[in-house]
């Protein structure tokens, strides 16, 4: 009886979001991200083949200034930043969001403004510079999600986690003392990921299979757990639809507690990839800025 129960519990273990409204508003983002995505390319793949207009034209100089107007404004946002008179102009997150939009926007009306094609040298190394760029910064902004809300922030998402699963020690009765070996596996990852290592070796090997040693270990405790789950519903006459829900339950708060382990064992590696991001992003600019200062120079010249 106790072993049955035991398997309800771990079944229901809290998986409450540690940031509902963030997950809410990316999933938003994703309901229309590919729409604009696929019109974007449609209409790239148009105006590349269809000749609609010229860079030097009147419709595609003007789009080649206003996104160029977008890059340079991107700069205020790091102006901002590090002058202090500029500090009390606005609140930062709404700055980040602007510059965030600017450095999609910018690039893209430039795109359209070349027709998708490169013509003399220094347009092209203008492009090339732009492009290299806005990657740049789409590879920050991805960093920047891995360490945003800070060590301590992860660290507190992941002991909450534990709490729930009663996991953590202490006089929490773990959920999952009923079968001691899933309670191993799970401790066992958690060793792995978490174990300081001096080696540099030692620390680059955990960032690159601590994923897959988290799928196989979510693997193996659920599919374990599902057969203790299934025994129970058999003796107790469960229908189908109920025992989906309790190991769907249960499923995610493993799966919750694995990815909150990945998110501290990574944290160190993606703050010292955005230190080392910072260094390369900064030539980067200046890079677009000259080349940018010398395509203008070129068209009016010539």
């Amino acid at each position: 009886m106790i072993q049955q129960q035991a398997v309800i519990h771990a079944s229901q273990a809290a998986t409450r979001p540690s940031s509902t409204a963030e997950k809410s508003r990316d999933a938003s983002l994703r309901l229309w991200l590919w729409p604009v995505l696929v019109l974007l390319v449609a209409a790239g793949w148009a105006v590349r083949n269809g000749n609609y207009y010229e860079a030097g034209d009147d419709f595609g100089y003007y789009l080649g200034v206003i996104g160029g107007l977008m890059m340079l404004t991107l700069l205020l946002y790091s102006l901002r930043k590090h002058i202090r008179f500029m500090h009390s102009w606005g609140v930062t997150k709404h700055w980040f969001r602007l510059h965030m939009f600017l450095g999609i926007t910018g690039p893209v009306l430039i795109l359209f403004h070349s027709t998708f094609r490169t013509g003399s040298l220094n347009a092209t190394v203008a492009l090339s510079c732009m492009l290299l760029v806005a990657g740049s910064g789409v590879i920050g902004r991805v960093i920047y999600r891995k360490i945003h809300h800070g060590l301590y922030g992860r660290s507190a998402t992941l002991q909450e986690v534990q709490t729930n699963l009663g996991v953590i020690g202490g006089d929490v009765k773990s959920k999952f003392h009923f079968a001691p070996q899933l309670e191993a596996r799970l401790k066992a990852f958690e060793t792995f990921a978490l174990t300081e290592h001096r080696s540099a070796w030692a620390r680059f090997w955990r960032f690159v299979t601590v994923g897959l040693r988290a799928g196989w270990t979510y693997h193996a405790v659920t599919k374990e757990l599902g057969r203790l789950g299934r025994d129970h519903a058999r003796k107790h006459a469960w229908d189908a639809i109920k025992v989906e829900k309790r190991l769907i339950a249960g499923k995610m708060a493993i799966r919750r507690y694995l990815d909150a382990i990945i998110d501290v064992a990574r944290f160190s590696a993606y703050e010292q990839l955005f230190s080392l991001w910072h260094v390369l992003h900064v030539p980067f600019v200046f890079m677009l800025i000259i080349s940018g200062i010398a395509h203008v120079i070129a068209v009016h010249m010539y």
